[in-house]
């Protein structure tokens, strides 16, 4: 998508809500787009035209709230975050990435997984998962260790970067050490923009939503992380087991 079309886009999944009442050229209006630019963004995304995604919005947004009709309605708002950042994120997940990753994964004498802040929570449990099935991994928090070890990473092995805004400074050095390697790095994130994905080899993008119920601290959900490492993991198991049943 261009760069306007993307804003379209984008301005229709943070305004889900206010979408399915809205007609397309009040849409164009407030997001400041041309009516031919959201034609085109939706149905790059897989819909024929605006109608169909606005009814889409709407069955979506009416069976979602069928589900909490007698919960409170700023809990509500927060079960519909969490949904919107999962659905959202499985709807961008490109399966030919994962499968590829996989393959990375799969050939790589030992997976290296790097991570900061909340994100370590992400990579802790995808290191666990990867020590469960036999996989050699390795992970690192702490920055000074990061920018040291990513020196000594060979191509013979692979980096997994996981990353929220896609701009984590000493991820990004690490990237620019193990690049120079020729060394894989698989990207998750929720930034397609950031800094990081230039030098990911793969980006796996997950959607962010705006909202914050901590807008004083840099505290967002890392929920499309989690859903993107756990099928990515998933994934990997699965391909595995069918090596190993196929050798027997």
């Amino acid at each position: 998508m261009s760069p306007a079309e993307k804003f379209a886009w984008q301005y229709i999944q943070n305004h889900s809500d206010e979408i399915a009442g809205l007609s397309i050229s009040k849409v164009s209006e407030l997001a400041n787009v041309s009516t031919a630019t959201i034609v085109r963004a939706v149905k790059k995304n897989g819909f024929s035209g605006y109608t169909e995604i606005k009814q889409s919005l709407i069955e979506q947004n009416k069976k979602s709230y069928s589900y909490f009709e007698k919960v409170d309605s700023e809990i509500k708002k927060a079960i519909l975050k969490n949904e919107y950042e999962m659905n959202n994120t499985l709807k961008m997940l490109e399966t030919s990435k994962i499968e590829e990753a996989v393959q990375y994964i799969k050939k790589a004498q030992k997976v290296y997984i790097f991570a900061r802040g909340f994100s370590e929570l992400v990579g802790q449990e995808m290191q666990v998962k990867l020590e469960l099935v036999n996989k050699n991994c390795e992970m690192h928090t702490d920055p000074n260790i990061i920018k040291s070890i990513s020196k000594r990473i060979t191509s013979e092995n692979v980096l997994i970067l996981i990353s929220l805004n896609g701009e984590t400074q000493e991820l990004i050095t690490a990237a620019q050490n193990v690049y120079h390697n020729q060394t894989k790095i698989i990207l998750i994130t929720t930034n397609d923009q950031g800094t990081l994905t230039k030098y990911a080899d793969l980006a796996c993008v997950g959607f962010k939503s705006d909202t914050s119920f901590f807008p004083e601290y840099e505290v967002r959900s890392r929920l499309p992380l989690q859903v993107i490492s756990r099928i990515l993991l998933d994934a990997y198991v699965i391909r595995t087991q069918d090596m190993s049943l196929n050798k027997k």
